[in-house]
């Protein structure tokens, strides 16, 4: 039986998170995640999706790099457009392994944008990991996988969504605790509002008792406390209405 993958999106914009921020990327959204993060924005990829050949993903995602093919990238070791497997939670499919192995087979700068909640050890050492460490205010906070942290390398990365005071305070302490920057790049990635509607019910609430923090006092904050730490805002959703999809 072929392998196959249930996929909410397949589409081609400009990456809009993370060091590779900006530089153009196909996003290949795979349906389904196993948490419920209060800021999540694609709650949509929770259960909406078709069912697709390896091969048939592959095709798609070759026919949106094509126009690339003839472009030179001054960036060492880099091929555009990157090819990012997002989410839901791309480890929940089986699947998703042999798919991101094919791609880096193929020559793409291949990410990998995963909660941190699943193993991370079995995806393929080529692929850029870009893994979370759920805050507080996700209400998800008891789900990381401690045990991945062994398993990153200088080719991945880290980021806390911090919506929230006790979120920065509570990322501060697992910076320094754990020495995160000196096994990857971190990112301090602010929590964007969600659009009206796009809230689905099923998300969990943020706990009580928290203050919310601003893009600006996020900013000034890492600033202050001397972090090294990259702060991130979401570039899609500067560009574009922020509960477009496809974006």
């Amino acid at each position: 039986m072929r392998e196959t993958l249930v996929v909410n999106e397949i589409y081609l914009s400009l990456q809009g998170e993370s060091t590779f921020a900006g530089l153009p990327c196909v996003f290949v959204r795979l349906t389904a995640c196993n948490l419920r993060c209060s800021y999540c924005d694609t709650a949509y990829a929770f259960t909406e999706g078709r069912r697709l050949t390896l091969d048939a993903v592959l095709d798609q995602v070759r026919q949106l790099a094509a126009p690339f093919a003839t472009a030179a990238t001054q960036i060492p070791n880099l091929r555009l457009p990157l090819v990012e497997l997002t989410g839901g939670e791309p480890l929940l499919q089986p699947a998703a392994l042999p798919l991101m192995k094919q791609l880096c087979d193929e020559g793409f700068t291949v990410l990998l944008e995963t909660s941190g909640a699943l193993d991370i050890a079995p995806v393929d050492a080529r692929v850029h990991r870009i893994m979370d460490l759920k805050c507080p205010s996700s209400g998800e906070v008891e789900r990381n996988r401690w045990q991945n942290l062994a398993h990153l390398r200088a080719t991945d990365e880290i980021k806390f969504v911090i919506g929230t005071v006790e979120d920065y305070e509570w990322a501060k302490v697992q910076l320094r605790a754990h020495r995160l920057e000196a096994i990857c790049p971190v990112l301090f990635s602010w929590v964007h509002p969600l659009a009206p509607g796009q809230r689905d019910p099923s998300l969990k609430p943020v706990p009580p008792g928290q203050t919310p923090l601003s893009r600006r006092e996020l900013a000034e904050r890492i600033l202050a406390d001397a972090l090294p730490v990259r702060f991130q805002a979401q570039l899609h959703k500067i560009i574009w209405p922020p509960d477009q999809r496809g974006v």
